[in-house]
């Protein structure tokens, strides 16, 4: 599970992701851009696709 770690000294957020987490992700990014030929397609197809990360609260 993911976990937010909140910075104090900017608006930005930490997210530390597990192994498993990490694991997910790529899959989910080479199931999506499985038959794409150029970074264009490949940015262009994640611009339209949302991947959760279930966070660990």
């Amino acid at each position: 599970m993911a976990r937010i770690i909140e910075n104090k000294n900017s608006s930005r957020r930490i997210i530390r992701m597990s192994t498993d987490d990490v694991i997910n992700v790529v899959r989910e990014y080479q199931k999506h851009v499985k038959y794409r030929k150029s970074y264009e397609e490949i940015r262009n197809q994640l611009e339209d696709c949302v991947i959760f990360i279930p966070e660990d609260i």
